[in-house]
């Protein structure tokens, strides 16, 4: 069985490493058109959910992980210069580099073959594979070169945001809004190492425009950024690499495999990045890939199937919580308009998924909080 596996993301690196664990004799491959150390973005984030189910589908992963990252038990929302913290939900955040770095040394002990530096240019060049598995993002080859059966659906939202880092390290996950000349922004930022944060600039659209971002160089924007946070930055600067400003795509899949390719992360959907959960979704496709193998054995056709069967229904809950969320962000100007504690509250429920009843189950000191300013209280 030979499976050849593009993109070495944490999707493919994970899948990589389970199937290769529990198939010593298969032929397993990674092929990644970067460099080894190089990598997009800072640090990724998980919520304690998020990383639950690591602990227990792949608990020697889970723990060596945990090792390596910092965590923390709130997060915090800030408006008029107001913090609010909310209680119940603890975060851990890791170097995106770091992460990279660590699947590709247990990818390299369980025998994993890895390339890197090898641009895939059709997949006529993997015609030798049993399984093909896109794990190689939104502008995945796999996905592009058989759209035809996997029917792929984008929009792209209309906000736009820049993935910057900072040198200031934040007490925990934090959502920072603040109001310009221009407009509105927001901050998603939280540190993920002693010395680093990752710091998420966003924007709407018309506040994009008043701010001539478009006409901004790279040095200019971050300047640019700077003076809107300056009060959060405390006299950091931003640190680019290769920090862009983007629309974020919303993307899907009609069909998750077709022929003997499959699509893992970024390359099969995109959730946006206000719920923290797309390096986690790209950690259970893996998992769950692995496991439909674990049950098919060398039966390509029937692994597939079962893994979007079995798949798809929790990923579908989460994309349509993502959806909502993303879609909040596009009406942020609205609910910047609320006192501190109301936006809190409308940000902690935006998704539909969380009720009052929920969130004094998670949340009690937050939500004794919105109690006491519902009846009027200080």
């Amino acid at each position: 069985m030979r499976i050849a596996i593009i993109g070495a993301g944490p999707a493919g690196l994970l899948f990589a490493l389970l199937v290769k664990r529990r198939f010593p004799t298969w032929q397993v491959e990674v092929l990644e058109q970067n460099p080894a150390d190089a990598t997009f973005g800072f640090g990724v984030v998980f919520s304690r959910g998020a990383l639950g189910f690591l602990e227990r589908d792949a608990p020697d992963l889970h723990h060596a992980l945990a090792a390596r990252m910092v965590s923390w038990p709130i997060q915090r929302i800030v408006h008029r210069g107001e913090a609010i913290d909310i209680d119940g939900n603890g975060f851990s955040a890791i170097e995106r580099l770091a992460l990279n770095r660590f699947l590709h040394s247990l990818c390299g002990d369980a025998g994993v073959s890895m390339t890197f530096g090898r641009m895939v240019n059709t997949l006529e060049e993997l015609r030798g594979a049993d399984l093909i598995v896109g794990a190689d993002g939104i502008n995945s080859l796999v996905r592009i070169a058989r759209a035809e059966q996997f029917q792929p659906q984008l929009e792209w939202l209309a906000n736009k945001f820049v993935w910057y880092g900072t040198t200031r390290t934040f007490e925990c996950l934090t959502l920072t809004f603040r109001e310009s000349p221009d407009g509105v922004f927001v901050a998603h930022h939280y540190r993920y190492s002693p010395q680093m944060s990752t710091f998420i600039v966003e924007c709407d659209r018309p506040t994009w425009d008043r701010a001539g971002f478009e006409r901004l160089s790279d040095e200019a924007s971050r300047a640019a950024c700077e003076r809107v946070f300056a009060e959060d930055l405390d006299g950091h600067p931003l640190v680019s690499n290769k920090s862009i400003w983007r629309n974020f795509p919303l993307l899907s899949n009609r069909r998750w495999s077709a022929g003997n390719a499959v699509l893992l992360g970024d390359a099969l959907r995109t959730v946006h990045f206000s719920i923290g959960s797309g390096t986690r979704l790209a950690f259970e496709d893996a998992i769950a890939l692995d496991r439909a193998f674990g049950a098919a054995g060398d039966d390509v056709q029937g692994a597939l199937a079962l893994f979007e069967q079995q798949r798809r229904p929790p990923v579908e809950k989460i994309v349509d919580a993502a959806k909502a969320s993303s879609h909040w962000y596009e009406q942020m100007a609205l609910a910047m308009r609320r006192a501190p504690w109301e936006l809190a509250y409308d940000y902690m429920t935006r998704s539909g998924r969380m009720d009052d009843r929920r969130l004094r189950a998670q949340a009690p000191r937050f939500m004794a909080r919105v109690d006491r300013q519902r009846e009027g209280g200080a």
